[in-house]
């Protein structure tokens, strides 16, 4: 594996919270772990409070809950918001979004709070190994259009 290879799936897992592998050969996972996250995730510039922000401002804006979902969880473990802070950014979203568009994030961040809260209830961990699974998945279909089970 060369540096950027490795520079960005270590930032790569940072940004989501959980180990992605290396899938190698698929086009578009090279070009989001080698460019997205091995050169511009890895800028100066930017806090990753401020990038992880962008990015939950981007995927409420094309309507994806599903992302939405998997940014507040990576937010939430990374320490870089709170419940309450995620709550005001759907607020002030739906205003520059439309209420449909708003509304889903929010639902987003209830969903995430309430799985980590009963988790946390269970003495479990939110991240079960499941939920990673379905979470790599989720990152791997998103950034190359396949799943992880498809290789």
């Amino acid at each position: 594996m060369d540096e950027l290879r490795r520079k960005g799936l270590e930032k790569m897992n940072e940004v989501y919270g959980w180990e992605m592998p290396n899938i190698e050969g698929d086009p578009y996972f090279d070009l989001t772990v080698d460019h997205l996250f091995g050169t511009i995730w890895t800028r100066e510039g930017l806090s990753m409070r401020e990038k992880r922000l962008l990015t939950l401002a981007s995927v409420t804006a094309v309507g994806n809950s599903d992302l939405a979902e998997i940014q507040v969880n990576a937010a939430l473990h990374n320490e870089e918001f709170t419940v309450d802070e995620l709550k005001e950014v759907a607020v002030f979203l739906t205003h520059y979004l439309g209420f449909p568009l708003g509304s889903k994030l929010d639902g987003a961040v209830s969903k995430v709070a309430r799985n980590r809260k009963k988790a946390a209830e269970k003495g479990e961990r939110e991240d079960t190994a499941e939920k990673r699974r379905a979470n790599v998945n989720a990152a791997v279909k998103m950034h190359s259009g396949s799943k992880l089970d498809d290789k």
